[in-house]
């Protein structure tokens, strides 16, 4: 029976607000290893045929430079 409640928790329509504010806060630590961002991120979440599509958007001042490692 647990594996079976634990299939149906995987298989849903949206994100709770907790869940898409957990997200958001993950990868905007993420992204300003990358970019220095400016402001929020908005977080599109859309059923496809396949499953979900993911929208993130947000905007950035500027590109930072990354150094490879050695």
């Amino acid at each position: 029976m647990k594996a079976v409640s634990s299939f149906l928790a995987h298989d849903r329509e949206d994100m709770t607000d907790f869940e898409r504010a957990l997200f958001i806060k993950d990868l905007k630590k993420y992204a300003d290893e990358y970019f220095e961002t400016d402001g929020d991120i908005s977080l599109e979440v859309t059923r496809s045929d396949g499953g979900f599509i993911v929208c993130a958007v947000f905007s950035a001042r500027r590109i930072k430079t990354v150094k490879r490692p050695l």
